[in-house]
């Protein structure tokens, strides 16, 4: 296999390694947006199947009134329909995606610049040669 044709399977890789760590991160993302949805968004839970007033519930995290978690002792329909720990593991399932995807879109990132200095440098020298000679 002759040089250039070396080189340009080699950015065709790092390329392929910088989009799957882009695709990684994106999935980080979603995974922190769906946290915040879980947190911060208030929502409605049905007293009993096919309700047709079903309670308004605030927030888990924003709250005007003490905590989320006030409804256990009241009884209150609320207090079970959306727990700390799904929130809590989509934030801690986000962490090493996150950071294969850093890893990923950096290696890729360095890999393609690493070629693209390296060809510039052989043209470079090619040029001094013709020069010299």
């Amino acid at each position: 296999m002759r040089s250039r044709e070396y080189d340009l399977d080699f950015r065709d890789r790092a390329r392929r390694t910088r989009a799957w760590g882009i695709g990684l991160l994106a999935v980080a993302a979603l995974q922190w947006t769906w946290c915040a949805l879980l947190l911060l968004t208030p929502y409605e839970v049905d007293e009993e199947p096919g309700d047709r007033y079903p309670e308004k519930c605030e927030s888990r995290l924003l709250t005007e009134r003490g905590t989320a978690n006030d409804g256990l002792q009241r009884g209150d329909w609320c207090q079970n329909e959306r727990e700390w720990p799904e929130a809590l593991a989509a934030l801690g399932l986000s962490v090493p995606v996150s950071v294969a995807g850093v890893a990923l879109f950096t290696s890729g990132s360095v890999s393609s610049r690493m070629s693209v200095h390296a060809e510039a440098m052989r043209e470079l020298d090619k040029l001094a040669d013709a020069r010299n000679t």
